[in-house]
């Protein structure tokens, strides 16, 4: 891939204009000093094998990048596939802010329009904008984020169109239809997912950095190719924040505001339970 091909994941994951190709096998993610501080603890965490390699911080064209590894080196005309993992995607901060500072937001009324045109209350059809939180909310309600602790966000096929039609599916037989094309029914395909999946959830329970994370809005990315070879990693660290000394969260319990529980291992032991269901249909 060089310098002037525009990364493919940047069509599946949704960061338009985040992402730059870099030189020898890299790939420049716009600067977030949250994410550098997750990459530089991850390089020495046990977690690092399932993480891009980090290199650091560059310029170009007067903007920071992370720069990183290109996932997408090392297969040939790859499908590849973000899932959303946990069962929510925004930090408590986050709420509290939008509730402290209550602005009324046209863009996000109509966002909610586009997908449920009878989801807004009367006052906020007459208003024509909703509260940051309450759109937040609303968001999660709609996938499987809430009944299964992760989401497709979109996947990409070679030589088709990115389809990231996915902010409804929401049960078990729905996210399973949208996985098996993804795979197109390919049980080698499966398999090679669910082995990575499960050494991932063994790691993740010896991880101090998992251990010490509130591990928010991160994704999983999934890469195969014809040749059967599958992948999956952890990307997308922008809200993974540290935890308070002392504070322990399990990543299962159901999250209650203050108890800083994301669901992560719930929504993945999900994901592991529906590609193993996948093997029998």
């Amino acid at each position: 891939m060089t310098p002037k091909t525009p990364p493919k994941w940047q069509q599946v994951v949704g960061h338009e204009g985040s992402f730059q190709v870099g030189e020898h096998g890299t790939l420049l993610k716009k600067f977030c000093k949250g994410e550098q501080q997750c990459y530089l603890k991850l390089m020495k965490d046990s977690l690092r094998p399932f993480v891009p390699a980090y290199h650091g911080v560059v310029q170009k064209d007067n903007q920071d990048y992370n720069m990183m590894e290109n996932l997408l080196n090392n297969f040939n005309s790859p499908y590849i596939m973000d899932c959303k993992i946990g069962s929510r995607t925004y930090l408590e901060n986050e709420l509290q802010l939008a509730r402290e500072r209550p602005q009324p937001r046209q863009d996000m009324f109509e966002k909610m329009v586009a997908v449920d045109p009878g989801a807004p209350t009367a006052e906020e059809q007459a208003q024509k904008a909703v509260l940051k939180s309450r759109y937040m909310q609303w968001r999660e309600t709609l996938s499987s984020t809430t009944t299964l602790g992760f989401r497709i966000e979109g996947f990409k096929k070679p030589n088709e169109d990115c389809q990231t039609n996915f902010k409804k599916t929401k049960s078990k037989e729905q996210v399973i239809k949208a996985l098996s094309d993804f795979v197109e029914s390919n049980t080698q395909i499966v398999w090679g997912y669910l082995r990575q999946l499960r050494q991932l959830r063994q790691v993740l329970e010896t991880s101090d950095f998992f251990k010490t994370h509130e591990v928010v809005g991160s994704s999983l990315l999934f890469v195969h190719d014809c040749s059967g070879k599958a992948r999956v990693w952890m990307i997308d660290f922008a809200k993974t924040v540290t935890l308070p000394p002392h504070f322990r969260v399990d990543h299962q319990s159901p999250w209650v505001e203050g108890n800083r529980e994301d669901g992560y291992l719930w929504g993945l032991d999900n994901l592991i339970d529906v590609l193993t269901n996948m093997l029998h249909y």
